[in-house]
């Protein structure tokens, strides 16, 4: 679902025609997040033969494991919030399309705009307590309570890190409405 007409982002050949700096950072961000969709979609294959393995070692072997599920989380963690700028960025949350045949285009692009800053306000505060967070983790030397006693500072950067993305994004998509003129 997306959340209706998107005005940043429908007509491809006017988005690549923006200039200024919302746009040369709006495609930056494009390139980055296809990257980083590479990189995720790597480890969720890795997070399942991780399982998979888990799985059959125990069933099979009878051999403990102490590390899998942790990674499997780590790597799930990490998929997850580094590709949520990527997600924003193609309007693939779930959004209630109730009102978008009612709104008129520019009701449309207010109310696409009024959500845009409501979430970066959310996202904004998660991120800070996120960075919070991984400092505290990493200063303290927290690790999990399992054998392996992986340092947390792991998942709670990447977390930070994609949330801090995700804001960039939520940032570039509402400075687009108002940056300079497309190109003839």
């Amino acid at each position: 679902m997306s959340h209706g007409p998107l005005p940043d982002r429908d007509d491809q050949a006017n988005a690549a025609a923006r200039t200024g700096l919302a746009a040369a950072i709006d495609r930056g961000l494009a390139i980055l997040n296809s990257m980083i969709v590479v990189f995720a979609a790597i480890a969720l294959v890795a997070a399942c033969a991780i399982l998979s393995y888990s799985v059959l070692s125990r069933a099979l072997f009878k051999a403990a494991n102490y590390w899998q599920d942790e990674a499997a989380v780590f790597l799930l963690v990490g998929a997850t919030f580094m590709t949520a700028a990527y997600v924003q960025q193609n309007r693939g949350h779930i959004g209630i399309e109730a009102f978008v045949g009612l709104l008129s285009p520019l009701a449309n692009r207010i109310r696409l705009w009024l959500v845009d800053a409501a979430t970066f306000m959310f996202c904004a505060f998660f991120t800070w307590k996120s960075w919070t967070l991984a400092h505290e983790a990493y200063v303290d030397g927290q690790v999990s309570n399992s054998m392996w006693s992986p340092p947390l500072a792991i998942p709670y950067s990447l977390m930070a890190l994609g949330m801090s993305l995700l804001c960039v994004q939520i940032l570039v998509q509402l400075a687009l409405p108002f940056a300079g003129a497309r190109r003839p």
